[in-house]
């Protein structure tokens, strides 16, 4: 994630085949849907024959407020004309979950969570806590924002861009993992027993176990 603007995601620098939904979508759900790819290809799980049970949960501040307005700005001119159906179908903040549901093969719960801190871990916590209930054995958690425009005022995320990572229930080696990450009792989220202040400390903590130096 970054504290500045990211670049627009062409269908090639995620899919190597012509993928003629993501031509579709605008860039918030470009940039989500980008991640998850980019998470399952690192996880092996990008390929698959039949569904898989395995959730989605992100949390975000802005959401699809960019595309919402882009949306808007289609019907405005000229007293009102048609509205554009590509962007339409993309104004819920969760659209980009059900396209990588459909993408993918997943069939687990899918949400996104409302963050306003500043840490961008909520939906980390909200799929930790899915994976102690049982309620899934796989997840994919992770955080996604677009830069705030003017005609958003108050709000302003502190990082920009999505990043997802797969997290599994009870895995017996975590041999070609990023090492282990739980929830305190406090809530707080640990990676290898320490505690963890934000979602890029978290991933330098994963890169770190996984390419020590």
């Amino acid at each position: 994630m970054t504290p500045g603007p990211i670049p627009p995601v062409t269908r090639e620098d995620v899919f190597p085949e012509p993928n003629l939904r993501f031509g579709r979508l605008p860039q918030y759900s470009r940039v989500g849907l980008a991640a998850v790819a980019f998470a399952l290809r690192d996880a092996g799980m990008e390929q698959w024959k039949t569904k898989r049970f395995a959730g989605l949960v992100a949390s975000t501040r802005a959401g699809c407020l960019a595309t919402d307005i882009e949306y808007y700005n289609t019907v405005l001119p000229e007293g009102g004309g048609p509205p554009s159906p590509n962007l339409f179908s993309s104004t819920l903040p969760s659209c980009f979950l059900g396209e990588a549901a459909i993408q993918f093969g997943l069939t687990g719960p899918t949400l996104i969570v409302n963050d306003p801190a500043e840490d961008a871990l909520s939906g980390v916590r909200m799929a930790l806590e899915s994976l102690s209930w049982g309620e899934c054995g796989t997840m994919l958690a992770g955080h996604i924002d677009l830069p705030a425009g003017p005609a958003i005022p108050g709000i302003r995320p502190p990082w920009t861009g999505g990043l997802f990572m797969v997290l599994e229930n009870g895995r017996d080696s975590i041999a070609n993992g990023y090492g282990t990450i739980d929830l305190s009792g406090g809530g707080a989220v640990r990676h290898n027993g320490n505690r963890i202040a934000g979602l890029n400390e978290l991933v330098r903590a994963c890169l770190a176990f996984r390419r020590p130096s």
